[in-house]
């Protein structure tokens, strides 16, 4: 089976590229590739550094900073997986490379994950207030871009029953 092929990309469509188009999506796979090393290296040393702190007796999952360590490298893994799940959304449909929903999500968890990792014994108010006014205003993007994408998915339904309609 071709490459092109398993990610279903029309290989009609790929002779018709143009060659800025062409160079987008080698760019694209390659980026795939290289995020899937860092995404296996990222799961081979959390399990190393899980598994050898439990032989050696020193993992403790009720200590906070064990826990918003492991947590936090745990949520770093799901960050790179979204950012690759995304970009491959890209090649298979054919879009342009800034999805603005899968940028603000993928911001959203990094801020959720530094909510996690935060040391709160050092940490100012005014740093937490600054995290969560981000998380408010990127969930209230995320909420409107969501809707948007909603309404454009409902007009074009619409105008696909119109055109039946006209038909008939």
């Amino acid at each position: 089976m071709k490459l092109l092929e398993r990610l279903d990309i029309n290989t009609a469509q790929w002779h018709l590229a143009s060659t800025y188009e062409k160079f987008e999506q080698v760019v694209v796979l390659a980026l795939t590739g290289l995020i899937i090393v860092v995404i296996a290296s990222a799961v081979w040393h959390l399990a190393a550094k899980v598994l050898f702190s439990l032989i050696l007796s020193s993992f403790d999952p009720t200590d906070p900073a064990v826990f918003q360590t492991v947590f936090g490298m745990i949520l770093t893994v799901i960050i790179a997986l979204e950012f690759k799940h995304s970009i491959l959304i890209m090649v298979r449909r054919q879009q342009s490379v800034v999805q603005v929903r899968a940028v603000v999500l993928i911001a959203m968890l990094a801020v959720i994950r530094k909510f996690i990792i935060i040391d709160i014994s050092t940490t100012t108010a005014s740093h937490v207030l600054a995290l969560a006014a981000a998380i408010t205003a990127l969930g209230a993007v995320y909420w409107l871009v969501r809707e948007q994408d909603r309404k454009d998915q409902i007009d074009v339904l619409e105008s696909g029953t119109r055109e039946v309609r006209d038909r008939a």
